[in-house]
């Protein structure tokens, strides 16, 4: 059995912000987490791409990937992911190649699907977009990447030549079957989507085949955690994230809310219930309590790394929930 201590774990950032609070505000907070998480032993610092979606400052992913590589030196560097199908794959292999050149061995390519918030952003970012498959959009990508030929008519510049690791995405079987017939490392959003996780892993794993890339099966599952000093403090912690999941069921998206001291006065049963349902993997508590859960993920999961969503309203107390964090899963099972 694969132990916490033995797997990495990284940080998912979607540089939040909270009521009240401001997107400069939010975007110092990341770069202060990343410095934290970078000393705290995480692998991999991601920004996720999201638009329109009040709260969430992340939307022009790649130039915050460049802000918190420039503001840390050795923690890894990447998109949670970029939605390639917003972008054209040439300016996607520009960018990274950028990135890559300026950062070298240390950026990171997630690749997702996602249409956006909802269908009225969809069409305001793919305006005159081409409306190709992705599988389509990601072979031109890696294209880009690879080196230049002779007589080439299009080449990114930078890009050409770069080596990036180019994770895929997803949250539905579709993207297992997708990144095991490429051969490439998969991460799975069950931060948010736990619902297919385990079928989704199974699909990866048996149908993966080697690339140059990669040669076997490498998953990545997503986690959404709060931890505090004590379980009764993260537990009320732990109520604002479940407020913004309740105001995505409801339609009703805003900043994150403050904590509150009985989520039965804000939701309904069977709000709780749907929320439970997105969030079935959510690990709360002290550092005991979310060592021996993460602990528990990894061993039904067999998962080769996490990856670690944890919000909260104040700075400190987000920042101090991913400390617990690390120290828990380093220590583990010694507390």
């Amino acid at each position: 059995m694969k132990k916490l201590a033995d797997t990495p774990i990284s940080v998912l950032d979607l540089a939040t912000y909270p009521q009240g609070g401001t997107i400069a505000h939010a975007l110092q907070t990341s770069r202060e987490l990343a410095q934290g998480a970078e000393r705290w032993g995480y692998k991999r610092y991601w920004v996720a791409e999201h638009h329109n979606l009040e709260g969430v400052a992340s939307s022009a992913t790649v130039v915050i990937m460049g802000y918190i590589a420039d503001h840390t030196k050795t923690i890894r560097i990447g998109s949670g992911g970029i939605m390639l199908p917003n972008h054209a794959p040439l300016v996607v292999a520009e960018q990274i190649g950028t990135l890559e050149s300026l950062h070298p061995g240390r950026i990171d390519l997630g690749l997702g699907r996602a249409p956006g918030t909802d269908q009225v952003t969809m069409r305001a970012l793919r305006r005159g977009g081409r409306g190709e498959e992705f599988d389509v959009q990601v072979a031109e990508l890696l294209s880009y990447f690879a080196p230049a030929q002779p007589h080439q008519a299009v080449k990114a510049i930078p890009g050409a030549g770069i080596d990036v690791p180019v994770w895929i995405l997803g949250s539905s079987l579709w993207s297992a079957h997708f990144a095991a017939a490429i051969g490439r490392p998969y991460a799975f959003a069950s931060h948010f989507a736990p619902g297919d996780l385990m079928e989704a892993l199974e699909v990866y794993r048996s149908e993966f085949k080697a690339s140059k890339q990669l040669d076997k099966p490498h998953v990545m599952v997503g986690v959404p955690a709060l931890a505090a000093d004590t379980d009764e403090k993260a537990e009320f912690l732990a109520t604002s994230m479940y407020q913004r999941f309740l105001g995505i069921i409801r339609n009703t998206r805003a900043p994150l809310p403050p904590p509150v001291e009985n989520m039965d006065a804000v939701w309904s049963l069977g709000e709780r219930m749907a929320v439970a349902e997105r969030m079935a993997l959510m690990v709360v508590g002290g550092p005991e309590r979310v060592a021996a859960n993460l602990q528990e993920i990894v061993r039904a999961t067999d998962a080769d790394e996490l990856i670690i969503s944890s919000d909260a309203f104040e700075r400190a107390d987000r920042l101090r929930s991913y400390e617990i964090i690390a120290q828990a899963a380093q220590r583990y099972p010694a507390a």
